[in-house]
């Protein structure tokens, strides 16, 4: 997904009426989001299959591979993590805004 796809104001531009806006802005935000969390979790199942192969002796298994894979999805989640964070900090900020 490109960039300019997922611009507020191609959004805004692309849909016809404001609230068909807002479900063209929200549809582009959640999609990305569930696309970033999936590939956190295709990144963790892969890590796990990867250690167990190694633990369980599989052909073709090996330590370097189950490492690397691992420090991805640490890495992984770790991104997911300080996002978190730096969208609930900006929440915050903006709840505690005085109108």
């Amino acid at each position: 997904m490109s960039l300019a796809a997922l611009s507020p104001v191609s959004a805004l531009s692309a849909a016809g009426n404001s609230a068909s806006a807002s479900n063209a802005i929200t549809g582009n935000f959640l999609d990305v989001v569930n696309s970033a969390l999936q590939g956190v979790s295709d990144s963790q199942s892969s890590a796990a299959t990867a250690e167990a192969g190694y633990a369980t002796g599989a052909p073709g298994a090996t330590l370097g591979a189950a490492l690397v894979s691992s420090d991805k999805a640490e890495v992984a989640w770790n991104a997911t993590v300080s996002v978190r964070n730096e969208i609930v900090s900006a929440y915050q900020s903006i709840m505690n805004m005085q109108f």
